[in-house]
């Protein structure tokens, strides 16, 4: 997962002292937070929120996480958390990965989303529109 990339957003994330554990090092079910937050702020970004998305009966749902875990990081360290997106079809592909701030690679992730529109299975058309994608 690790080949060069284009990403579209990124922002720093301070690693905060209740997210490590007794060795010291992020615990692994923190950085799925750290993604979903990273999801989150890009999806404001781009102007479509999800307070916007379920205004609109819309649930992106998360339906699949790929992740590799790399460098740990460690209590006070900042990450660069970085993605850029593509759609297959019904399904929305976040490339996520996470950084140090030395460059090193700390986990890199494929997090699959759909969008569930009034309760049922979407292609995920207003989604695709809100972030340029076709």
């Amino acid at each position: 997962m690790n080949e060069q990339r284009e990403y579209i957003f990124e922002m720093p994330i301070k690693v905060r002292d209740y997210e490590v554990d007794s060795q010291g090092i992020v615990n692994n079910a923190n950085y799925l937070h750290y993604l979903e937050h990273t999801r989150h702020e890009f999806c404001e970004k781009m102007g479509f929120t999800f307070r916007d998305m379920q205004q609109q009966g819309i649930d992106p749902v998360v339906s699949r996480i790929e992740i590799e875990y790399h460098t740990p990081l460690r209590l006070g360290q900042t990450m660069i958390s970085k993605l850029y997106l593509e759609r297959r079809g019904a399904r929305f592909l976040f490339h996520q990965d996470i950084f140090t701030t030395d460059g090193r690679l700390a986990v890199s992730a494929l997090v699959t989303v759909v969008s569930i529109e009034h309760g049922r299975l979407s292609r995920g058309d207003a989604i695709a529109k809100a972030f340029n994608l076709q």
